[in-house]
C-alpha cells in the first residue's frame, strides 16, 4: 500500500466530477452523531461535468447554493407564485452568464488543497475519462434498511375493493379542477362550486363525489336539484379549519381511509435528472397536497438516474400510479401499504453504476486502479460539494458562527463574491454592499427562498442589531449545514495529517468504535485491527481525540481559528457541536467493472430499470470500437462521497476550479 500525495493542482490528465453519495439532512445527523461513520451531507445538487481527455466540459454554470430543501412551510399561494417565478428565472439566469465569464469566475473557486484533500492511497498511474457525458451514465440505487437494493420492477397496483374507479381521474374537466382547487385554497370569494351532472345516473354522481373528495382533501360534497337538473356541490365543511388541515398534514379524509390498511403508501421512485426535493414538489403539485406528507431515507442528487423508496401519508397506490401517465422522467411502482413513514438516515447506503467514457488508461492501469479500490478502498474525505461553489466557502461561515462573530456571518453570506452565481443574486449582493439596506437588497431578489433572501427578510424584521434572530429565520437544516461544513474542513485536514504521519496501518493511540463508543488502540492490540477500523473525530464536546501527534494538530488548528477545543458548547444550543466519528478509509462493497468498446457516444452502455420493464435487450458490444469505456459498479455506506471513490481511480483533483482551468475550449 503506497501513499501518493497531491503536491499541486496543475494536473495534466482529464477530470470529472460526480454527485456525492446519498445526502441526509444535517438535523438527523445531530440526533445520531455518535454512531455515524461520519457526518452527513447537505443534499446540494451535483454539478454536471463532462471532460474530454485532457480537458473538461461543463454543460452550464452551477446554480448558487439553494435553500429550497430546507425551506419552511409558508403560505400556499405565495409558495406557488415563488415556484413559478423561480422556474422562469433559472432558465433566464443560465443564459445570462457567458461561458468565458464562468471560467474566469471559477479561478476564484476552491481546490481540493484548500479543503484538506491531499492524499491518495494507491500507487497506480492515473488516467482520464469522461464522467456523465450523459446523465444516464450515473445511476444510483438506494440500499434500504433491510440491506436490499431498491429496484423499480413492478408497476402493478395492489387490489383494494375500497378504491374508487379509474374514472375519478378523468370525470372532471380542467376548468372544474381549477375552480375546485381555488375553492380548496380559498383563492376566490366562492363558498361553493357546483358541477352539473351530464348524463345523470347514480353511478356518474358517485364517481364525481369520489373524484372531488379524493383529489381535493378538505372539501365535502352534496347533491342538489336545481331547475330540474342535478348538481354536485363542493364546499368547505369547516371553513378555514379544513384548509389548515390541508396545509399541515393534508388530512386526507380519515373516515374514507380503510382502518385495516396501513396509513402510508410506500413506493419506489425512479427519476431522471431531478433531485429528490424537486421530485417531491412535482408529485405534491400534481396530487394537490403539501410536500411534507412525503418521507424518505435520503436525498438523491439531480444529474443522474436514481431509484429510491418514498412513503406518502394516505394517498392511494391507484392515485400514485395514475401519475405514470402524465409525468416525464418519473416512474412510480412497487407499491405497498405500511403502518409507518420512512425516516432520514434509515438507509444502509447506495449502489452506484457509473460509466467513464473515452478512457485513456490501458487495461493494466484500469485493472490496477479497480483492484486497489476493491481491496484497499479510498480516503473517506468530504467531497468538494460540501464546501460550496463560490469564493466564500461554507466552512468560513460555519467558523464565524462557532466564534459567535455574527457581523462576520452576515457579511460572509451577503457580500459580493467571485464565483458562479445567478445574475439576480449578484445584483442583490451589489445593492447590499452599496446600501446595507436589507429591504432594498431583498427587492433585487425575485426568489426569496434562498439563504440570502431569508437572511435579508430576517434583518428587515429584527433589525441589524439582532443578527442572531435574523439568521434564525433560515431553516435549521441550512443553518447547521455551515457548521457541519467547518467540521468537515477540520476532519479532511486532520485525516491527511494522520495518513502522512502514520500511513495506512493502525498505530497505538488511534481510535476505533466498539458499538457506539470510541476507544483507543493499545500497543498490544494493534495487530487486532486494520486501517479500515480506524475512525477520527469531527470536533465537538462529546468526542475523544487520538493519543498521538494528531491530537495536538486538532488543538492547533482550532486555536488558530480562535476556537477552544475543550469548550465546543455554544451560547445558542443549536450551534453546540457534540461531534461524531468517521472511518478514515472506506472499502466499497460489491465492486465489479468491465471495459467495453463503443463507436457512438450517444448510445447507452447499460439498461436502466425502466429499460428492463419495457423489455429492451441489453446492449451488445463489439470487440473493438473508436472509444473505450469503464463501467463500474460499487456500493457505499451513507454519508460517503462517490466523488472520492472515482478520484482515487482516476487520480485527479475533483474541484471545479481545477477542471475549468485545465482547458476552457469546451466553453466555446
Amino acid at each position: 500500500m503506497e501513499l501518493t500525495e497531491v503536491t499541486g493542482v496543475s494536473l495534466k490528465r482529464g477530470s470529472h466530477a460526480v454527485e456525492d453519495n446519498d445526502s441526509v439532512a444535517p438535523a438527523e445527523e445531530a440526533k445520531r452523531q455518535k454512531v455515524l461513520d461520519g457526518c452527513l451531507t447537505t443534499g446540494q445538487d451535483g454539478l454536471e461535468h463532462v471532460s474530454p481527455p485532457g480537458s473538461v466540459h461543463v454543460p452550464g454554470p452551477p446554480a448558487a447554493v439553494s435553500a429550497r430543501e430546507g425551506r419552511k412551510n409558508s403560505d400556499v399561494q405565495l409558495e406557488e407564485e415563488e415556484e413559478e417565478e423561480e422556474d422562469g428565472l433559472l432558465e433566464e439566469g443560465e443564459e445570462e452568464e457567458e461561458a468565458e465569464s464562468f471560467a474566469d469566475m471559477m479561478k476564484h473557486g476552491l481546490t481540493e488543497l484548500d479543503v484538506g484533500i491531499t492524499k491518495f492511497v494507491s500507487s497506480h498511474q492515473g488516467f482520464s475519462g469522461i464522467l456523465k457525458e450523459r446523465y444516464s451514465d450515473f445511476v444510483v440505487h438506494e440500499i434500504g434498511k433491510d440491506g436490499q437494493i431498491s429496484h423499480l420492477d413492478d408497476l402493478s397496483v395492489p387490489v383494494d375493493e375500497e378504491d374508487p374507479s379509474e374514472d375519478v381521474f378523468t370525470v372532471l374537466t380542467a376548468e372544474e379542477k381549477q375552480r375546485l382547487e381555488e375553492l380548496q385554497l380559498f383563492k376566490n370569494k366562492e363558498t361553493s362550486v357546483a358541477i352539473e351532472v351530464i348524463e345523470d345516473t347514480k353511478e356518474k354522481r358517485t364517481v364525481i363525489h369520489q373524484a372531488i373528495k379524493s383529489l381535493f382533501p378538505g372539501l365535502e360534497t352534496k347533491t342538489e336539484d336545481r331547475e330540474g337538473k342535478k348538481y354536485i356541490v363542493a364546499y368547505h365543511a369547516a371553513g378555514k379549519k379544513a384548509l389548515a388541515k390541508v396545509r399541515t398534514a393534508a388530512d386526507p379524509r380519515k373516515h374514507s381511509w380503510p382502518k385495516s390498511r396501513g396509513s402510508y403508501c410506500h413506493f419506489v421512485l425512479y427519476k431522471e435528472n431531478k433531485d429528490t426535493m424537486d421530485a417531491i414538489n412535482v408529485l405534491s403539485k400534481y396530487l394537490r397536497v403539501k410536500p411534507n406528507i412525503f418521507s424518505y431515507m435520503g436525498t438523491k442528487d439531480k444529474r443522474a438516474i436514481t431509484v429510491q423508496e418514498i412513503a406518502v401519508l394516505k394517498i392511494t397506490a391507484q392515485r400514485l400510479a395514475h401519475l405514470n401517465k402524465c409525468l416525464m422522467n418519473f416512474k412510480l411502482g412497487n407499491f405497498s401499504y405500511q403502518k409507518n413513514p420512512l425516516k432520514l438516515g434509515e438507509l444502509q447506503g447506495n449502489h452506484f453504476t457509473v460509466v467513464l467514457r473515452n478512457i485513456t488508461g490501458t487495461d493494466d492501469q484500469v485493472q490496477q486502479a479497480m483492484n486497489s479500490l476493491k481491496e484497499i478502498g479510498f480516503i473517506n474525505y468530504y467531497g468538494m460539494q460540501r464546501f460550496g461553489t463560490t469564493a466564500v466557502p461554507t466552512y468560513q461561515v460555519g467558523r464565524a458562527i462557532l466564534q459567535n462573530s455574527w457581523t462576520e456571518v452576515m457579511d460572509l453570506i451577503l457580500k459580493p463574491r467571485s464565483g458562479a452565481e445567478k445574475g439576480y443574486l449578484v445584483k442583490c449582493r451589489e445593492e447590499w454592499a452599496k446600501t446595507k439596506d436589507p429591504a432594498a437588497a431583498l427587492r433585487k431578489l425575485p426568489v426569496k427562498r434562498c439563504v440570502e433572501g431569508q437572511l435579508l427578510r430576517g434583518l428587515s424584521k429584527y433589525g441589524m442589531k439582532n443578527i442572531v434572530s435574523a439568521f434564525g429565520i433560515i431553516p435549521r437544516n441550512n443553518r447547521l449545514m455551515y457548521i457541519h461544513s467547518y467540521q468537515s474542513y477540520v476532519w479532511n485536514n486532520m485525516v491527511s495529517k494522520r495518513i502522512e504521519e502514520y500511513g495506512l496501518k493502525p498505530v497505538p493511540g488511534d481510535l476505533v468504535l466498539k458499538g457506539a463508543t470510541a476507544t483507543y488502540i493499545d500497543e498490544e492490540d494493534v495487530n487486532n485491527y486494520s486501517i479500515h477500523d480506524v475512525v477520527m473525530p469531527l470536533p465537538g464536546f462529546d468526542v475523544i481525540y487520538p493519543k498521538h501527534k494528531i491530537s495536538e494538530a486538532y488543538r492547533e488548528m482550532l486555536t488558530a481559528d480562535n476556537l477552544d477545543i475543550d469548550n465546543m458548547r455554544h451560547k445558542i444550543r443549536d450551534y453546540s457541536l457534540s461531534g461524531a466519528y468517521r472511518k478514515i478509509i472506506i472499502r466499497p462493497q460489491n465492486v465489479s467493472w468491465e471495459v467495453v468498446a463503443y463507436d457512438d457516444p450517444k448510445i447507452p452502455l447499460f439498461n436502466t430499470d425502466v429499460d428492463n420493464l419495457e423489455g429492451k435487450p441489453p446492449p451488445v458490444f463489439a470487440s473493438e470500437g473508436k472509444y473505450r469505456a469503464l463501467k463500474m459498479d460499487f456500493s457505499l455506506p451513507p454519508s460517503t462521497y462517490a466523488t472520492m471513490a472515482i478520484r482515487e481511480v482516476l487520480k485527479v483533483d475533483t474541484s471545479i476550479k481545477n477542471q475549468t482551468q485545465l482547458n476552457t475550449t469546451w466553453l466555446r
